[in-house]
């Protein structure tokens, strides 16, 4: 079953990946797009974008532009600066900028947010163990492990969004202060959350792997075409049944093309969305793998 959609709120709107997805939505949708810059990274200028800081807690200058929207895409991110351990600050604030999306769309009746998460969201599986063959497949609903806080930051969107799919933030008491058996569940409304751990969006320039082929393949792997990422998110948007075997409208889905290579599994994509991707980076780079000579030997542990 496919819901009826009119009008969707984009954040991040003059962001890379919202520029992949931008044309085909505008063709489809009334878009209300949000971001702290009205020009894209070629410099050129993105029509009728909202100035907002998402991350500023009082919403009263940004909340109205969430009513009457039938879904959210939520894609605006700060970057994050220093040595890895002083990430924390800047991640913290992509936590709150999240929780202020969620919570605005809550509050407004809006039905449905899909949100950007990352395959980074798990990605002490990849680093720890796919690499090192101990486990051949990342699978969505493992618990979201990451060694980094850029990971860890994707992973709190994913519990931010179960939270408000949960049907437990209406008025009343709740779990771990309250009604420790039944908690605060049914007293509020079950808002449909789809968290998209997207690979790599973007074209693979040999020129950035010469020196390093596995990365290169691994990449591969995580690739995900313009089309691919427009026809996933869409169906994140307009996929009418989401809920997962307990009933909560919250599904965590993997943001990859049809790859090879790939070592994130994209069953619940499949499965619950319908997803269908059309594309595979070992043709799109055919030229490319055989030029770094990727099919001679093995280069690594991929």
């Amino acid at each position: 079953m496919v819901r009826s959609i009119k009008k969707i709120l984009m954040t991040g709107a003059t962001g890379y990946v919202a520029d992949q997805m931008l044309p085909t939505f505008k063709e489809k949708y009334e878009t209300v797009l949000i971001d702290t810059r009205s020009e894209n990274r070629r410099g050129e200028k993105v029509e009728n974008v909202n100035i907002v800081d998402l991350i500023n807690p009082d919403n009263s200058s940004y909340k109205d532009l969430f009513a009457n929207v039938d879904a959210v895409v939520h894609l605006a991110y700060k970057r994050r600066s220093g040595d890895p351990i002083e990430h924390f600050a800047d991640e913290k604030e992509n936590v709150e900028m999240a929780y202020n999306v969620f919570r605005s769309a809550y509050e407004a009746a809006v039905p449905r947010v899909v949100m950007a998460s990352s395959n980074h969201a798990a990605d002490w599986y990849e680093h720890a163990l796919i690499h090192n063959r101990k486990i051949e497949l990342v699978e969505p609903y493992s618990l979201p492990l990451s060694d980094n806080f850029y990971g860890w930051a994707k992973a709190t969107y994913e519990h931010l969004g179960f939270l408000f799919a949960a049907g437990g933030l209406g008025e009343g008491v709740d779990g771990a202060s309250g009604n420790l058996v039944e908690g605060n569940l049914g007293n509020g409304r079950k808002m449909g959350v789809v968290m998209v751990r997207i690979g790599a969006p973007r074209i693979l320039d040999k020129a950035l792997y010469l020196d390093n082929h596995v990365a290169f393949k691994r990449d591969l792997g995580a690739y995900i075409s313009p089309r691919d990422i427009t026809q996933l998110f869409t169906r994140a948007m307009e996929t009418e049944a989401i809920e997962n075997e307990y009933g909560v409208p919250w599904q965590v889905v993997y943001g990859i093309s049809n790859n090879t290579r790939s070592f994130w599994s994209l069953k619940s994509a499949r499965d619950m969305l319908g997803y269908e991707p059309e594309d595979d980076s070992e043709i799109i780079f055919a030229k490319e793998i055989e030029e770094l000579g990727l099919n001679e030997g093995k280069l690594g542990p991929l």
